[in-house]
């Protein structure tokens, strides 16, 4: 069984891919340089005549990413950021814990009071600890409500 690897419109045999002729090496490079789909295709028949083709395998790839479990576990082993709050005397603290029960995904009313609560004694308080995208985000939300915030690294213990 013989296979015939395509790109685009140049067809090319495994002789050509794994021994190239020394004038056509820098062509065939040249020819799928810029391709993302590559597509193989075994011959069911060998010779002359055509034979029956089997249905082609379409293998798509994208360069620099090799899939979206890679995507996820890039985004796990980024360093944690910590989300601050900061304690003000403009804002109440029913409103405190209002903000952060909308804004912190999974916040509940004890730990929100809990925070707020800190924030107020201490002049501040560690809301979350997660990536950096989503701690900048957090962050942001709270800050579009009226409460000082702010992010560091979470460096050491947590």
């Amino acid at each position: 069984m013989e296979t015939v690897i395509t790109c685009g419109r140049v067809a090319i045999s495994p002789n050509q891919v794994f021994h190239p002729t020394s004038g056509d090496r820098y062509q065939l490079h040249k020819q799928l340089a810029n391709r993302s789909t590559l597509t193989s295709m075994p011959i069911a028949g060998v010779g002359k005549g055509g034979g029956v083709l089997d249905k082609p395998v379409i293998e798509k790839t994208t360069p620099g990413r090799e899939s979206e479990f890679d995507l996820r576990k890039s985004r796990k082993m980024s360093p944690p950021y910590r989300v601050m709050l900061h304690n003000d005397n403009y804002n109440k603290r029913e409103y405190v814990v209002q903000v952060l029960m909308k804004v912190i995904p999974g916040m509940t009313l004890d730990n929100a009071v809990n925070i707020m609560q800190e924030a107020h004694h201490n002049d501040l308080a560690v809301v979350i600890i997660c990536a950096q995208a989503d701690a900048e985000e957090h962050c942001m939300q709270l800050r579009g409500n009226g409460l000082l915030s702010s992010i560091e690294p979470a460096s050491g213990s947590c």
